[in-house]
């Protein structure tokens, strides 16, 4: 069965220790899940009843292309006007309950598993109608335009729908890509990489895509640059541009993941 780490806030007592595996560096970070308590939340203009950890932002010296959020909607909450930006563009993928997403004119039904992409300017509300709150990651990024090349069009799915496609010579590492790799109209890709017991990526990858990585269930061990660091599910961690990376799953089940990278357009100058 499939399962997705979804954060409770709260906040720990006087007697829990203040040491944890936070850490932030010029090359990475790490977000362990025990930093996403009540106090460090978020609201937003035009969002009722919600609150969001946000996990990434364009900032110096650290996510330059992308933010992150993890955004919990309780039961009657939602926006009319989620969006103020009309260049973002995102990608909504649900961890926890149900709601209703009205986008371009159709109404869809979204529940754990739900990947939503959402072009720049689309028009798009979403609402909480269900019992319990609704846990959805919502990632945004300024859409580049290409001379020549259409702006992607928005679309819904599941991960259900969405086959795991194994990396070459190995059964124990694949990723589910919910946009085709080849396509040059997307400017970004979030796709869901799943490791089984024992699994790895067996050399340290250093490439131009920065990431962003949210646990979604399992454990595992992850070098970032010169460092292997334990993470489990609801942790997230930034990786930029060229920062060594490789991983090991550990643990009795899957070690899987939600991942962020910018693809396909030229590097900015200046």
């Amino acid at each position: 069965m499939t399962r997705y780490h979804v954060p409770t806030g709260g906040h720990p007592g006087q007697e829990e220790l203040t040491t944890d595996r936070a850490v932030f560096t010029d090359a990475y970070a790490v977000l362990p899940r025990g930093t996403m308590r009540d106090i460090v939340t978020s609201r937003l203009p035009h969002w009722g009843s919600t609150r969001l950890w946000v996990l990434a932002r364009p900032l110096s010296g650290f996510a330059e292309t992308f933010s992150w959020y993890v955004v919990e909607v309780a039961p009657g909450g939602g926006s009319d006007r989620p969006e103020d930006d009309p260049a973002a563009e995102a990608v909504l993928f649900v961890v926890g309950g149900t709601a209703r997403l009205h986008l371009a004119g159709e109404e869809h039904a979204l529940e754990p598993g739900s990947y939503a992409y959402l072009p720049p300017g689309a028009s798009w509300r979403l609402h909480n109608d269900g019992p319990g709150n609704a846990t959805f990651h919502w990632i945004r990024k300024a859409y580049q335009p290409a001379d020549g090349v259409d702006v992607p069009a928005a679309f819904v799915t599941h991960e259900s729908q969405v086959a795991r496609e194994p990396m070459p010579g190995t059964d124990a590492w694949a990723t589910q890509r919910f946009v085709d790799p080849e396509d040059v109209r997307h400017d970004f890709q979030v796709n869901i990489v799943t490791f089984g017991p024992g699994g790895s990526i067996p050399f340290p990858e250093t490439h131009v895509m920065e990431h962003g990585i949210y646990v979604l269930e399992g454990k595992g061990v992850y070098l970032l640059n010169r460092d292997w660091v334990e993470v489990q599910e609801g942790d997230f961690l930034w990786l930029r541009a060229f920062c060594p990376q490789a991983c090991y799953a550990g643990g009795p089940g899957p070690f899987r993941y939600l991942l962020y990278k910018d693809v396909h357009r030229h590097a900015r100058l200046g």
